[in-house]
């Protein structure tokens, strides 16, 4: 492999997002469609938010490893971002208002009480990726948000169009990701462009892509395998109220 050009290189980590950005996972596709019980809605939000808070901790142990002043400047306001301050509450609240209106308790979504198994190993092994891989792996492993706001905008649009117990304010983690996502993945991207010095460089960047997309993947593949086909949740994890119905599986 010859080292690609910038141009070259940054259109090969977008691809990346066509061929397995989980967008294309079936139960978003039924997430997005309204074709999911309010159970299910429930269960995709409550192992979501284990994902959603593992990143302030994915975020420090990256900011921990590098001498880059710049790099933790911009780093830190990731953080900021997900467990807010004292101007803005942050993504994780939001990610609390979402779970309270489809009716979880929040105390229980808090302490994670009934996440799937494989989320907890798929998220984890993003956290440990972070922390033990270069530098350069940690950060190309955020750039799965350069795909992230066409998926938004359909599931905002999908969701609030289906869903009567879904609205605006349950959805605005989302409204503000529009605008942070962009910002973060531009950063990311330049970052990587600039300190991928090698061709073996950039195959890392390209397989830390890879990797993070295999990381969301995995958790729906959970999720479908618990709560759509064939059902199979696993002992200790979230059982909905509607389970037994399925009314509106796909």
């Amino acid at each position: 492999m010859t080292k690609m050009e910038p141009t070259e290189f940054r259109s090969a980590i977008r691809a990346i997002g066509d061929e397995r950005y989980h967008s294309l996972h079936p139960f978003h596709r039924a997430l997005h469609g309204g074709e999911l019980t309010r159970g299910q809605v429930q269960a995709w939000a409550l192992n979501r938010f284990c994902y959603q808070s593992a990143i302030p901790r994915k975020d420090a142990a990256l900011i921990s490893r590098t001498t880059d002043v710049g790099l933790r400047r911009e780093w830190r306001r990731r953080i900021s971002d997900h467990d807010g301050d004292g101007e803005n509450d942050g993504g994780i609240e939001r990610w609390l208002v979402l779970t309270d209106a489809v009716g979880l308790d929040r105390d229980d979504v808090k302490e994670l009480r009934g996440v799937l198994p494989a989320t907890t190993f798929a998220v984890e092994a993003y956290v440990h990726f972070v922390r033990d891989k270069s530098l350069l792996e940690a950060v190309a492993s955020s750039l799965t948000e350069l795909f992230a706001p066409s998926i938004i905008t359909e599931r905002v649009e999908g969701m609030i169009a289906t869903y009567d117990f879904i609205d605006d304010r349950a959805l605005a983690y989302f409204s503000h990701r529009l605008d942070e996502a962009p910002r973060d993945s531009n950063f990311a991207l330049d970052y990587v462009v600039e300190h991928a010095e090698t061709a073996a460089d950039q195959q890392a960047v390209i397989d830390a892509v890879y990797f993070k997309c295999d990381v969301l993947w995995a958790q729906l593949d959970a999720l479908y395998h618990a709560y759509v086909a064939p059902g199979h949740i696993p002992p200790g994890a979230f059982e909905p109220a509607d389970h037994a119905t399925h009314e509106k599986s796909p």
